[in-house]
């Protein structure tokens, strides 16, 4: 099930975009947590980045025509932290497991008329990068290298890895 957990999602001055995602994902966890103690918590937050700018979700269609500018002919990586909050893990309370996955991914060349079409789609204004890879920007995607469901917003496999260690799992 899932619950907002209202958290600002604003970097913090000289904050990296892995160390931004991972906090944000924690912050998440633990405000969620905070409301359902008892339950388990999975917390994510995904982030685009470029040249060292972090690209989240575009404020409005001028910002992201500008987001789609700079992916425009280049590659950038897609990072989502994710956090795990286990209650009573261990005698002094909750365990938390912090952990992120990074995807490089290729953007072709955008034309003015392609941005200008996808914002009117609406598809980028929710979306870190203010792109879908699974949508409409698919067409526009040349490469991916790692992780396509950290791309579409939840590395997967680093999701079981983390349920698998906090059952011992191997």
């Amino acid at each position: 099930m899932a619950h907002p957990a209202n958290v600002p999602e604003v970097p913090r001055k000289g904050e990296r975009a892995q160390q931004f995602a991972e906090r944000m994902a924690k912050e998440k966890a633990l405000a969620v947590f905070g409301q359902l103690p008892s339950d388990p918590v999975l917390g994510a937050d995904t982030v685009v980045v470029v040249d060292g700018e972090i690209l989240g979700k575009p404020s409005d269609a001028t910002d992201a025509a500008r987001m789609l500018r700079m992916l425009s002919g280049r590659k950038h990586d897609v990072i989502t932290g994710v956090c795990i909050v286990r209650p009573h893990a261990s005698p002094q309370g909750s365990s938390v497991d912090v952990r992120s996955e990074v995807t490089r991914v290729t953007v072709g060349i955008l034309s003015d008329d392609d941005i200008r079409s996808y914002i009117a789609s609406g598809e980028p204004m929710d979306k870190a990068g203010a792109y879908a890879i699974q949508g409409l920007a698919a067409r526009w995607i040349s490469s991916v290298e790692g992780d396509y469901f950290n791309v579409v917003g939840l590395p997967v496999a680093l999701v079981q890895k983390m349920l698998k260690d906090v059952r011992g799992e191997t």
